[in-house]
């Protein structure tokens, strides 16, 4: 009978843009409602500095991951075809680079030479770009898919707390944001912990700190514009 074993690293890539931008969507988008709702705004402005929130970030969280997970990729191509050259001019020393490898990770002198010799003659590049590089199809760098995840989740995640603007009554405002943005945030990190196999009270208490920590702080920052104005 077959063995199936359920491996999640190949979904790091999108799950971490996802993770980040749904963080940062509720996180940002709920401490700047707070912090204009501290300040004595009245709801059309708070909901139209969350929506300007919205729209912003997403683009920003898009471009961010797009130019970041770029250089990645970048820096990924340069190094490949660096290693093609160096495969072409001498192979014999990168075939006793990819044997040393595999010495070092346990195999005897005899094992590792048979097999680095099997792996250069099907696919010399892959096998030293994931030996030596470590770059692999899995983990490889992907900018559109991050910047697109990213984007999405960010604007999914900045929606919630600005629904509760809309919903909540003028005194129940801030506490009602307040308290459904951290219950928002413990279900986002029990769900990454969740699909990436990670503990999740761990990442419940992650997110949730540090969620915590931002809206204290910016809502504090508007109480006191508040005051002085």
């Amino acid at each position: 009978m077959r063995h199936r074993e359920h491996h999640r690293t190949q979904r790091t890539g999108w799950l971490r843009a996802a993770v980040l931008g749904a963080n940062d969507g509720i996180v940002s988008t709920a401490s700047l409602v707070l912090g204009v709702a501290a300040a004595g705004a009245q709801t059309q402005a708070i909901v139209t500095a969350g929506v300007a929130g919205l729209v912003a970030g997403a683009m920003s969280m898009a471009a961010g991951e797009y130019v970041s997970v770029s250089s990645q990729a970048d820096t990924e191509r340069a190094d490949l075809a660096r290693e093609k050259a160096e495969l072409a001019a001498n192979p014999e020393q990168e075939l006793a680079e990819l044997t040393a490898i595999y010495v070092r990770r346990g195999l005897d002198q005899a094992l590792a030479a048979q097999v680095a010799t099997q792996f250069m003659q099907h696919d010399a590049l892959a096998a030293h770009g994931r030996d030596e590089l470590g770059i692999s199809d899995t983990l490889a760098a992907r900018p559109v898919q991050a910047a697109l995840a990213s984007a999405a989740t960010f604007a999914v995640g900045a929606l919630l707390p600005l629904v509760m603007a809309l919903v909540l009554p003028a005194p129940t405002l801030i506490p009602g944001i307040a308290g459904s943005s951290l219950l928002f945030l413990a279900l986002l990190g029990y769900v990454a912990a969740r699909t990436g196999g990670a503990p999740v009270i761990a990442s419940v208490l992650r997110v949730s700190c540090w969620g915590a920590l931002a809206m204290g702080l910016t809502a504090g920052v508007g109480a006191l514009f508040g005051v002085a104005a």
